[in-house]
């Protein structure tokens, strides 16, 4: 047993994962016109969220009901919260100025690197959890600000001059300037680790928000990890898919401000107050909806 879990879950799991991100690395490599490439991307992302819908029911059927529906919550919010990260992937490689193909391949190796960092990320959370209480406080504190921020369009979700793709975070946005891409448009002599780099970076910064909201639904390290991972791996497909879309989600970071706000006042207030996880799915759907509906209509009256 790992984490109250039999380790053949595990094994099958990740036995899983790598044959997805094998799958994922031959798809990329054979795809070539612009069309294709996004019409694959939808496919691939509708195959993978059909697959953790099919991985949720199993869990839900192994463990219980209770687990299924936290893994549910967990995948929704890390797929919401990770389309805030698909904002600053375009302004790394914008700013790299690398053509689509090695953007695809930079992704799925930078996804890679994601899973081991994420699995370290929640080992600790869950760690601090588990030994001190008042660390559930912290959180729910780091969760308000990123609200806060992301409301306030500080983050990559937002901007203050009206577009809606943000700028790289500064330690991101120095790199890019230091290895001066105008003078290689191709990078020419520099390899693509610099932008795996980057993107690596990025998603240790948006895990510091999103871990905790997993954690506000969910204490079990294997759902919170499982659910993790599963949303990670459609990262790649889901830029290049929504790659041409970005500018129409305007109002994205108002929804996702709101879904970290209701995950720390969850989090907060466990100790008086126990939100049902049905519940809870039903607020974060709300919200996202809400957010999609007025980001289309605001595009289209436009």
């Amino acid at each position: 047993m790992i984490a109250g879990v039999s380790w053949i879950w595990w094994l099958g799991f990740h036995a899983v994962v790598a044959a997805l991100l094998v799958a994922d690395s031959l798809l990329t490599r054979r795809q070539r016109e612009a069309r294709r490439t996004q019409a694959a991307a939808w496919l691939w992302t509708a195959l993978l969220v059909a697959a953790a819908t099919g991985f949720a029911v199993w869990v839900a059927i192994a463990k219980g009901r209770q687990p299924g529906l936290e893994f549910v919550a967990g995948y929704a919010i890390e797929m919401s919260l990770s389309v805030d990260n698909l904002f600053v992937f375009l302004a790394i490689f914008q700013g790299f100025r690398i053509t689509p193909q090695r953007q695809h391949t930079a992704l799925l190796w930078g996804m890679a690197g994601a899973v081991v960092l994420r699995a370290l990320f929640i080992a600790a959370g869950i760690t601090l959890l588990r030994h001190f209480s008042w660390i559930t406080w912290v959180f729910g504190l780091i969760l308000l600000y990123a609200a806060w921020r992301l409301v306030r369009g500080d983050a990559a979700g937002g901007s203050s001059t009206g577009s809606a793709i943000p700028e790289a975070p500064t330690a991101i946005q120095n790199l890019i300037r230091k290895l001066q891409p105008a003078e290689h448009p191709r990078l020419g002599i520099w390899s693509l680790l610099p932008v795996i780099l980057a993107v690596e970076v990025t998603d240790v910064i948006f895990a510091v928000d999103s871990i905790p909201a997993v954690l506000a639904v969910s204490h079990n390290p294997f759902v919170v990890y499982t659910s993790n991972i599963a949303a990670i791996l459609g990262l790649r497909s889901l830029y290049v898919a929504l790659a041409s879309l970005l500018d129409r989600f305007r109002y994205l970071h108002y929804g996702l401000g709101a879904l970290l706000a209701f995950v720390a006042l969850k989090m907060l207030t466990a100790r008086w107050i126990d939100v049902p996880i049905t519940l809870s799915l039903a607020v974060m759907g709300a919200i996202l909806a809400v957010c999609a509906a007025a980001s289309w209509m605001a595009s289209n009256r436009e």
